[in-house]
């Protein structure tokens, strides 16, 4: 490794980073901007894997009574030494993470909040001893502490209550992805039973707590006030359509060229640009950490490594999937301008409830935006002084490559489900009927969206259309087909062997830039096919009646010849 430290994959552990001779990029100025820009409670909405545990790791090791003042040594934030005299070290802190909470029942999803709970108070074990709280007070930690307690949703604030008289100084509140409970308590049906617990524990740690000094929250989505912030007066929220800390989640460009620069892969900047650039939060453009630091580690073992979608595989992608199942003609419209690079113009709501996520396809081009899928490419005046929205874009490859295959997969399943029309295809092939051919795929095509049909070199859209037609005619079970066989003097794109014996079918798949010049593309397919004789290994299996086709395709049109050879 070209570095003299570490890489940090997959940790968010601040200690752990500064103690174990970790790569850091360093977002201590958060500490700096949230005593300046002071809110008693701040949310921090940002796209997954954007570092917001990691910042929430280094709050705790800045604020925590007890913290190793060294670990801070030569960052940004060790140069306000009055800002660090006066805070640093300072305060009790309660930090939980809401994450893991999951189940398939409100029950085990609450249980595994009291875990949580627990093993918080637990690292807190000292209470038990206190001198300076009552009997009272150690039993009701007690209770905490076992799991016990009647009231699950005054937990946090009785905590901190706890720590209050221990330390006689007001406690700091961490929570790390507040959101993720009510995600899952949406998708397994026991939503409106998590709301009102979530409500119930936020409203009594952060509303009515005269031990809480300041709180930040991080979650993917802004979850409207009504819903589970009732009355909460004290809250600032900071969305990535905020100004204000907007370096502090993701890595700026200057950043990134520094970690390339240190592992000695400063070569790959315009790879990394293009894969994992292009976000844009308030007024900074940033880059995904969880890729930049998994490529430039993959790197160091294979200099000749390509960029992979990390971000994208270490998640589902079910919202972009949920868009496509319900868009209409003019939203498949709109996908196809994004996956070719341009904007669509949209109202955005950036306060939703999950339950109203499915309301309108509007809410999920919000949620897109919201959660790193789309990205903010300028401010618009919505028409009729309706307010304001935004240009959203794809913001990189990484991206883009997710448009792409859900819609693919979509597709498949589609065309798996109309059978019919699958069947008459593949009869068409074996009777030499290109009209019958011709007519089925155009009509698939205007069905489905041409995703590769834009700024990809003419290979790539050729090899889209060479998948869409294999994805197609593997829908026959009696057919054996191969891609790309050896043949003669190279490959064929497609190969098919039916359960005819002395039959065989050849494809050749070509990609033409206009309409008119399908054709040409055709004729060259054909030419392709004769010249490299692709119906020898055919032949060689003892099929002697075979079929060519050379199939041309152009945006939503394609053109079939075919010959027997």
């Amino acid at each position: 490794m070209s570095g003299n430290l570490k890489l940090p994959v997959g940790i968010d552990d601040f200690r752990k980073i500064r103690e174990c001779g970790f790569y850091y990029v360093d977002k201590t100025k958060l500490v700096e901007q949230l005593m300046q820009n002071w809110g008693e409670v701040n949310l921090f909405t940002r796209p997954r894997r954007f570092g917001k545990t990691l910042n929430m790791s280094m709050l705790r090791s800045f604020f925590e009574i007890g913290t190793d003042k060294s670990l801070f040594d030569g960052l940004y934030i060790s140069r306000n030494k009055e800002l660090c005299d006066m805070h640093m070290g300072k305060y009790p802190v309660i930090s939980i993470t809401l994450k893991g909470i999951e189940g398939m029942t409100f029950e085990e999803a609450r249980n595994m909040l009291k875990i949580i709970l627990k093993n918080e108070a637990r690292r807190h074990y000292y209470l038990k001893n206190s001198d300076r709280l009552t009997d009272d007070d150690k039993q009701q930690y007690e209770q905490i502490l076992l799991g016990t307690s009647e009231n699950t949703a005054d937990s946090l604030r009785l905590l901190s209550q706890l720590l209050f008289l221990h330390y006689d100084k007001k406690v700091v509140i961490l929570i790390d992805e507040y959101d993720v409970p009510l995600d899952k308590a949406f998708q397994n049906g026991y939503y409106s039973e998590m709301t009102s617990l979530i409500r119930g524990i936020l409203g009594q740690a952060l509303k009515t707590n005269d031990y809480l000094q300041f709180a930040v929250l991080t979650g993917c989505l802004r979850i409207s006030k009504e819903s589970i912030f009732t009355g909460l007066n004290n809250f600032k929220v900071l969305s990535i359509a905020d100004a204000r800390f907007d370096e502090q989640f993701g890595f700026t460009d200057s950043e990134v060229r520094d970690i390339l620069e240190e592992y000695g892969v400063s070569d790959k900047i315009s790879e990394v640009k293009d894969w994992y650039d292009g976000y844009r939060f308030g007024k900074a453009g940033v880059y995904c950490p969880w890729d930049v630091i998994n490529y430039v580690d993959h790197l160091q073992a294979d200099p000749n490594a390509r960029p992979q979608a990390y971000w994208i595989n270490s998640s589902g992608n079910g919202l972009v999937r949920r868009l496509i199942n319900i868009a209409d003609e003019s939203t498949k419209d709109e996908i196809e301008r994004l996956i070719a690079g341009e904007t669509i113009e949209k109202a955005i709501r950036l306060d939703l409830t999950y339950d109203e996520i499915d309301n309108s396809i509007d809410n999920i081009w919000s949620v897109l935006f919201t959660t790193g899928y789309l990205t903010n490419a300028g401010e618009i005046e919505l028409p009729g002084g309706d307010g304001y929205g935004y240009r959203l874009v794809i913001p990189n490859k990484e991206v883009r490559q997710v448009f792409v295959s859900q819609i693919q997969e979509w597709f498949r399943q589609t065309v798996t489900y109309d059978n019919g029309s699958v069947q008459d295809l593949c009869g068409a092939f074996m009777d030499g009927d290109t009209d019958k051919i011709q007519n089925n795929l155009n009509m698939i095509l205007i069905k489905t969206i041409s995703v590769l049909d834009t700024k990809a070199r003419d290979e790539q859209k050729e090899n889209f259309y060479h998948g869409l037609l294999l994805g197609l005619l593997r829908n026959n079970p009696d057919w054996r087909i191969k891609s790309n066989r050896e043949s003669g003097d190279g490959f064929s794109d497609i190969s098919i062997e039916p359960t005819i014996p002395e039959k065989g079918i050849v494809v050749e798949v070509k990609y033409s830039n206009t309409i008119s010049g399908l054709d040409d593309a055709c004729d060259r397919a054909m030419k392709q096919i004769r010249d490299r004789r692709y119906d020898e290994a055919l032949r060689e299996d003892g099929r002697e009646d075979i079929i060519a086709y050379g199939i041309a395709f152009c945006r939503k049109r394609c053109k079939v010849v075919c010959e027997k050879m």
